[in-house]
């Protein structure tokens, strides 16, 4: 089973501040279950993990459960919420209430638009880690390098905490060598937490855009396996951001490229195990 751990499906006209970006444009639309399932049937996909788009409220959680009742090869989705909410435990129960709760498989927090790194070290939200915790569901961190290092002391604290790092922190990859040290000491502290699994995913867009090659991804997929093992990698296309460097069959192909060496178990692991799972994916 190849599971895609990591997509989006968005309504542009709900309102997503972020893709107002010029660079952004091609990818300024919507994109819904229609367009995506020919996707997947041509690249062998059996199930997906939806994620929230960014758009950073309550409401997106409706649209993403619907397409998860009516699109059954979503088997999880990942809703946003705000880990310094009181409230954060009632936001759960009530996403749990809505016609297609059942797929709630974590939440997300948009950790990259906080400007302290050590956000995740404030009380409130460390209350917050506890509640995804005590809730039975991953937590998916978006987030830059530089905010390494408090993902690692908040996995570490909450050992309880099932933490997604999503598209291996966004390291720089158009920097090349310089981009791949300064990412890999934060990255391998992180690593060493039992608790943490990592996506591959967002790499194409973290490159040149225009000029990627598989050899650019290779250095950071490679000590991606080698910190954190296959078993706790998964794959993630990240579509349709993706297509800001690459369609969906590229994004594969990239990656399949970029992998080092693995035996089938492993590569089973990287493609769908891991993902079911972190997530407790039905099968």
């Amino acid at each position: 089973m190849i599971v895609d751990a990591h997509h989006h499906l968005w309504r542009v006209e709900d309102g997503y501040r972020w893709l107002d970006a010029p660079e952004l444009a091609p990818i300024r639309r919507s994109f819904g279950p229609a367009e995506l399932e020919p996707e997947l049937a041509a690249a062998g996909i059996d199930r997906t993990v939806l994620v929230e788009g960014g758009r950073c409220d309550t409401a997106e959680a409706a649209l993403l459960f619907g397409y998860a009742q009516r699109c059954t090869v979503i088997a999880g989705v990942v809703a946003w919420a705000d880990l310094a909410d009181p409230a954060l435990a009632e936001t759960i129960a009530a996403y749990r209430r809505l016609p297609g709760g059942d797929r709630l498989v974590g939440v997300r927090p948009q950790l990259q638009a906080e400007t302290d790194p050590a956000y995740l070290d404030h009380p409130p939200v460390r209350r917050g880690l506890r509640t995804v915790a005590d809730a039975g569901l991953a937590l998916d961190v978006v987030c830059r390098d530089d905010q390494l290092p408090a993902v690692a002391r908040a996995a570490r604290d909450v050992p309880e905490l099932r933490f997604v790092l999503d598209h291996l922190g966004k390291p720089r990859i158009r920097d090349g060598a310089r981009g791949l040290a300064d990412w890999a000491g934060p990255f391998a502290a992180l690593a060493a937490r039992p608790n943490v699994t990592a996506k591959l995913s967002g790499l194409v867009t973290e490159a040149d855009r225009d000029r990627w090659r598989v050899a650019d991804l290779r250095p950071f997929v490679t000590e991606a396996v080698d910190r954190f093992g296959p078993h706790r990698l998964m794959f993630g296309s990240d579509w349709p951001v993706c297509r800001l460097a690459a369609d969906y069959q590229g994004v594969l192909a990239a990656l399949s490229g970029a992998l080092p060496p693995l035996t089938e178990r492993e590569r089973s692991a990287v493609f769908g195990d891991t993902a079911v799972r972190t997530y407790r994916l039905r099968r």
